[in-house]
């Protein structure tokens, strides 16, 4: 089974790029699915957090509060290494959990949607590493369509690698510039080299 690393920054259209790949038949899953999970009441992630900043992260009720837990993280690298040392390990172990899955069940290809697989370092825990890109521009309207605070997305994007960087890690890179039918095309052609390489003996 041929294993994918799906990644790209905020608003690049990553969780779209996921959405064809399924209609074409890979097993697709979602590794900030698993931060969201981790930050339930009681979850390693909770407790990480409560641990490393205390009331910082606590909205009014006293519970973990994930905005907050961004604005700090985004805005302090030392804040964030320390809060990822703790988060990563136990994401990593769920993709792998994740992975073996999928092939039990026999899928050619499954894939882990992951915005953070290239900070993390964890690039060669895949077979491929598609990097999905698009202007900054257009990242921070598609942001702002949602409702949200395009000082926020600025923010975020800061954080994250740079796609230059970005781009001389992964294996295939596609680019988020056009339509939607556009973006299925690029992925089809993708799809279909991948699953020709990996039926070959």
């Amino acid at each position: 089974m041929l294993r994918v690393g799906l990644t790209g920054g905020l608003a690049s259209g990553k969780s779209t790029v996921a959405g064809i790949l399924a209609d074409l038949g890979a097993a697709i899953f979602d590794a900030d699915g698993f931060v969201a999970r981790l930050y339930e009441p009681g979850a390693a992630g909770e407790t990480a957090a409560r641990e490393l900043f205390g009331e910082a992260v606590e909205d009014e009720r006293g519970a973990v509060d994930r905005a907050r837990i961004a604005r700090l993280v985004f805005g302090d690298p030392a804040a964030r290494q320390a809060l990822e040392t703790r988060i990563h390990p136990l994401v990593r172990e769920e993709i792998e959990r994740r992975f073996r899955e999928a092939e039990d069940l026999g899928f050619p290809l499954a894939v882990a949607e992951a915005s953070q697989l290239l900070e993390a370092g964890t690039e060669d825990r895949y077979d491929r590493v598609l990097l999905v890109v698009a202007p900054e521009a257009e990242r921070i309207r598609r942001w702002s369509a949602r409702g949200r605070d395009p000082d926020d997305a600025r923010r975020r994007i800061r954080a994250q690698i740079i796609p230059d960087e970005a781009r001389l890690r992964a294996t295939d890179v596609i680019v988020n510039d056009g339509s939607v039918e556009d973006l299925k095309r690029k992925v089809q052609a993708l799809f279909r080299a991948w699953t020709e390489v990996a039926s070959r003996p």
